[in-house]
């Protein structure tokens, strides 16, 4: 006969011995995805944000932009408008510094920064923190030593997106660049001194010469000449960047582009950071954000209205959202491209005040874009893409227009 088995009641200690070792095995085989790994190396950013609404833009926006990629390549990022914290026993807590705006003014500053960088301290520094003209900071080590600059020469105007020729490709700060690249938009500075007569200095990026001619006011332009943009002095661990004010309407204090709009000169930037911290090897670059975004007047991005596909679809200037309404591909034979459809000029249209929209690509002139500058011209109409008004709500139609230096009409492609 079958007899059932019955439960065998276990001592209330061994239950909880038990249950005690489930809980320490099930602690061992949490996943280790769960805490976020600590970052190989430090950084630390130094800034004033107080001089110039291009440089203050350029400030607030690295100081969101490299926080939220900083994780990703192994390092944390602190900023501080503190330049007291530039000592020696501060920075020895620190594997890189960053000069965003400005640069040590106390002899105190001075002599940490010099020393840390004598050690092997890694730096990256922006634009205006090499500023130096003769009535300003006159520090000979950090000007003619250790950035070989002296002077500031001139400066092109207003800001634009250059072609950059990467000078030496072996430099890991380099690796896995094309031959050229997309800049963001910028002013772009020139020097006293002839870097490439000094053999402490490896030029790693200049103007390519196809690049010509770069600014947009006729007196501040650039036609010719050799100008580098971004370079390290071969006795330290630093890195120079020319790049790093943003184009502004100064009337409204609006940003009108973004530095960190070109994708290759964002995975230019990371690793010099990595190089610079003692890191090594080629990266993923982050992406220009939004990825395929065409930046326009007010910071805004050129968007197809309710992501529509028809033909005819408005095209506008709205918020940048990263959606595909606002994806746009640069084509070799010159058409802008978003949701399948082409920007067009309505009715191959030639007037000023013309509209354009979204149609079905149909290798027309009216769907041609040339870049000129930071303008894009349609060739059959000897027009440029023009935001109506201006004006930078959101809405705002866009349209050709006769060519001019306003900076509605002033567009930074995806790279």
């Amino acid at each position: 006969m079958f007899r059932p088995l019955t439960a065998v009641p276990w001592p209330r200690t061994l239950i909880r011995l038990l249950a005690l070792f489930a809980v320490v095995l099930g602690l061992q085989a949490a996943p280790s995805h769960s805490a976020q790994a600590a970052p190989t190396f430090k950084v630390l950013a130094f800034y004033d944000g107080t001089y110039d609404a291009a440089h203050i833009s350029f400030v607030h926006e690295a100081n969101t932009w490299f926080p939220q990629h900083a994780a990703q390549y192994g390092f944390s990022y602190t900023s501080t408008n503190d330049w007291s914290q530039l000592n020696t026993a501060n920075l020895a807590n620190y594997q890189v510094v960053m000069f965003l705006d400005n640069a040590p003014q106390t002899a105190s500053q001075q002599s940490a920064f010099q020393t840390y960088m004598n050690n092997g301290g890694g730096w990256i520094g922006f634009h205006v923190a090499a500023y130096n003209d003769s009535s300003s900071n006159s520090w000979s080590w950090y000007h003619q030593t250790f950035l070989g600059t002296g002077l500031f020469n001139s400066n092109s105007w207003g800001p634009t997106a250059e072609t950059l020729k990467i000078e030496d490709p072996n430099h890991p700060a380099t690796a896995g660049l094309p031959s050229t690249i997309a800049s963001s938009v910028s002013e772009w500075y020139s020097w006293q001194n002839d870097l490439r007569q000094n053999p402490n200095i490896d030029i790693l990026a200049s103007m390519d010469q196809s690049t010509f001619p770069i600014g947009t006011d006729p007196n501040q332009t650039w036609y010719s000449g050799y100008y580098p943009i971004v370079w390290t002095n071969r006795n330290y661990k630093m890195v120079y960047n020319n790049f790093g004010h943003n184009a502004m309407d100064y009337a409204t204090n609006t940003t009108l582009s973004s530095t960190f709009a070109s994708a290759q000169q964002n995975q230019l930037l990371i690793q010099e950071i990595r190089w610079a911290a003692g890191q090594s090897g080629p990266v993923t670059p982050p992406p220009a954000s939004p990825v395929g975004a065409i930046h326009g007047y007010g910071g805004k991005c050129v968007d197809v209205a309710a992501a529509s596909s028809a033909n005819g679809a408005a095209v506008q200037l709205y918020d940048c959202n990263g959606t595909n309404a606002q994806t746009w591909t640069v084509g070799s034979d010159g058409t802008l491209k978003a949701l399948g459809k082409c920007m067009d000029v309505t009715a191959a249209g030639t007037a000023n005040g013309t509209k354009v929209d979204l149609y079905d690509c149909n290798g027309t002139g009216s769907q041609v874009w040339q870049k000129s500058g930071s303008t894009l011209v349609n060739p059959q109409s000897g027009k440029c893409l023009d935001a109506t008004g201006p004006s930078s709500a959101n809405g705002t139609r866009l349209q050709i227009w006769t060519c001019g230096t306003g900076a509605n009409q002033q567009w930074t492609l995806p790279s």
